[in-house]
C-alpha cells in the first residue's frame, strides 16, 4: 500500500497544475500522480487551439468574454462561475508563463491572438497549433523539479476506495480514502491510501469510437465517481467538433482546429456551396453545436460521408506559420491545401457535463475533488465555447489548491482492505471485450449522435443492457485488465449519456432531439 497526502488521477493540465501548486506550498507533504499511459499522454497534449484569455483590455473585455460564453452555453451556464473563470484568466496565464510555457507573439512582442467559433474578439493565446503539447511540456518539467511528487505511469485506477469497502466503525459515509490501482506491467492491484483524491481523468470520446480524443479518453474518472455514488450531471451535452479530418482508413480522427475557420477557411458541401451563411449569421464562426448540426443536416441531404473545408484562398505562407502540424498532417495524407479542399466530418470531441462540483472543485463525496473535462462546473452549460476548457482546468485546479491551503487534511486512522480477486481467473476471452467495445461504439454513433430521437435512445438502452450484463459477468469472473476496466467504464458512461438524454425534454446547445422540436429553447 502507498500512503500519500494527495492522490491525483490523471496527468493533463488539470492534474499537473494542482500537483505543482500543492507540492510547492507544502514541500513536506507527498503527492502521487497516477496515469494510465506515459506521463505526457492526456487530452491536454492534443489541444490545438489555445487558451481563451482576455489579455488586451483595449480591444477586448471580461464582459465580452462572459457574454460569448453565456451565449454558447444556451442559457444553462452558471453565470457566477462564468464570471469567476473569465476574470481569473490573466492570473492563471501568468503562472503558466512563470512555469516556462511559451506562446506565440507578434513582431511588437504582444501575444499573437487567434479567434475561434463563438468568440466576438481575438483572444485565443496559442503556441502554433500545438498549444496543449507546449503546456504539458512546461508542467511536466516543473513537476520533475519537485521532489515530493511521484508519478506512476502505466498505472490504471480501477475504483475509488469509499466507505463501501471498509467495515471499521470510524469510517464515514460517502467519503473517499484513495483508490485501488492496477500496475499494468505486473498485473498487480494495490491500494493507494490518500487524505485527498483529485480526479483529473479527461473526457469520454472513445465511447463513440470516432473521436478527436486520444485512446485513453474512456471516461474512467466519471465512471469511478458514478459507482462511488457521486452526482453526475449534464452528460447529454457531448460536444462534437465540426471539423475532424475525414479518412475512412484512419484508426483515429485528426482534428482540424477551429482556429483554421477563425483564420478564414470556408465550409463547402459536396456541390461546392458555402453553406454556413444559410444557417447562422456568424457563418463558419458560429458555435460548435450550430456548425456540427449544420454539417449533419448537409450530410443527411446529400448522403455523402463528409463536407469540405476550403483553405485555397488563404495565404499558404501564413497558414504554414500558424498551423504547421495541420499542414504537415494534410500533406502526409496527400492533401495539398493550396489546391485541395480538406474532407471533414464532425467527431466526438468534448463532454460539457460530468462529475458535479462546486466552485471549490468539491464533488458530492467527501475528500474527493474533480477538475478538467471529467468535471461539471457550470461553466460550459449546454455547449462549450472554444478554448475555454484549458482555462477552466487552470482556474479550478487553483481553486482546489486554495481550498487545501485553508482546510486541514482529514486523518485516516483505519486500515484499508486489500484488493480481493479471489475466485477470478486470467481471461483469455479478449475477443468478447473487443466485440462488445465495437458494438458499444457503433451503438453510440448510430443512436446517440449529433441528432437524437426518443425511439433510438430507448432502443439504445435495451441494447446497452445486454452489453452491460456481459461485461459485468466477465468482470466478476476475471482478473482485471486495463481493456476490461476501460470497457466497463465506457458502458457506465454510455448509460449516463443515454439516460440523461432521455431525461432532457428541451433542445439546448449541443443537445438536439428531433422529438423535442416543439419545445426548442434559445
Amino acid at each position: 500500500m502507498i500512503v500519500t497526502n494527495y492522490l491525483v488521477i490523471g496527468s493533463g493540465i488539470a492534474g499537473l497544475t494542482f500537483a505543482v501548486k500543492i507540492a510547492e506550498k507544502f514541500p513536506e507533504r507527498k503527492v502521487v500522480i497516477v496515469t494510465k499511459d506515459s506521463e505526457d499522454e492526456s487530452n491536454t497534449k492534443y489541444a490545438q487551439g489555445g487558451v481563451a484569455v482576455v489579455s488586451d483590455q483595449d480591444q477586448d473585455s471580461f464582459k465580452k468574454h462572459i457574454k460569448d460564453t453565456l451565449r454558447a452555453g444556451d442559457g444553462l451556464c452558471n453565470e457566477e462561475v462564468v464570471k469567476m473563470v473569465v476574470k481569473e484568466g490573466p492570473e492563471r496565464l501568468e503562472e503558466l508563463l512563470l512555469w516556462g510555457a511559451n506562446f506565440d507573439k507578434d513582431s511588437s512582442g504582444a501575444f499573437s491572438l487567434g479567434k475561434e467559433g463563438g468568440h466576438s474578439e481575438y483572444r485565443i493565446i496559442h503556441h502554433k497549433d500545438v498549444t496543449g503539447f507546449e503546456i504539458e511540456r512546461a508542467l511536466l518539467k516543473r513537476v520533475h523539479q519537485l521532489e515530493n511528487i511521484e508519478i506512476l505511469p502505466y498505472h490504471f485506477a480501477i475504483d475509488l476506495i469509499t466507505d463501501h469497502h471498509i467495515t471499521d466503525e470510524n469510517v464515514k459515509p460517502e467519503t473517499c480514502y484513495g483508490a485501488y490501482v492496477l500496475n499494468q506491467k505486473t498485473g498487480y492491484v494495490f491500494r493507494i491510501k490518500a487524505d485527498s483524491t483529485l480526479l483529473a481523468t479527461g473526457g469520454v470520446g472513445k465511447v463513440y469510437g470516432h473521436t478527436t480524443n486520444p485512446a485513453i479518453a474512456t471516461g474512467d474518472g466519471i465512471a469511478m465517481a458514478y459507482r462511488a455514488k457521486a452526482r453526475i450531471k449534464d452528460m447529454e451535452f457531448v460536444q462534437f467538433h465540426p471539423t475532424a479530418l475525414y479518412d475512412v482508413e484512419a484508426g483515429s480522427s485528426f482534428l482540424i482546429s477551429e482556429a483554421v475557420r477563425g483564420f478564414g477557411a470556408y465550409l463547402r458541401n459536396i456541390k461546392g456551396h458555402r453553406f454556413m451563411p444559410d444557417y447562422d449569421e456568424r457563418a463558419e464562426l458560429a458555435s460548435r453545436d450550430i456548425v456540427s448540426q449544420s454539417i449533419d443536416s448537409e450530410l443527411k441531404k446529400s448522403g455523402e460521408p463528409h463536407v469540405y473545408l476550403d483553405c485555397t484562398h488563404l495565404s499558404l505562407k501564413d497558414f504554414k506559420v500558424h498551423f504547421p502540424n495541420i499542414y504537415k498532417e494534410c500533406f502526409n495524407r496527400h492533401i495539398d491545401i493550396e489546391k485541395d479542399w480538406i474532407p471533414v466530418v464532425p467527431a466526438s470531441h468534448y463532454l460539457c457535463g460530468g462529475i458535479k462540483v462546486n466552485k471549490k472543485g468539491k464533488t458530492t463525496i467527501k475528500n474527493l475533488f474533480a477538475c478538467g473535462e471529467c468535471s461539471r462546473t457550470g461553466l460550459h452549460g449546454a455547449n462549450r465555447l472554444a478554448s475555454n476548457s484549458l482555462l477552466e482546468a487552470l482556474v479550478y485546479a487553483h481553486n482546489i489548491y486554495k481550498y487545501h491551503c485553508k482546510n486541514d487534511l482529514p486523518e485516516i486512522k483505519f486500515d484499508i482492505p486489500k484488493w480481493n480477486d479471489d475466485g477470478t481467473v486470467i481471461t483469455e476471452e479478449h475477443i468478447l471485450i473487443q466485440h462488445n467495445l465495437r458494438e458499444l461504439q457503433a451503438l453510440m454513433r448510430d443512436y446517440v449522435g449529433i441528432v437524437r430521437n426518443n425511439r433510438r435512445l430507448k432502443k439504445a438502452i435495451k441494447r446497452l443492457d445486454v452489453i452491460y450484463q456481459e461485461v459485468e459477468d466477465l468482470y466478476r469472473e476475471s482478473k482485471v485488465t486495463t481493456a476490461l476496466c476501460e470497457l466497463r467504464n465506457m458502458v457506465n458512461v454510455a448509460h449516463l449519456i443515454i439516460q440523461q438524454s432521455l431525461d432532457r425534454k428541451e433542445n439546448r446547445g449541443g443537445y438536439f432531439n428531433s422529438d423535442n422540436i416543439e419545445v426548442v429553447v434559445g
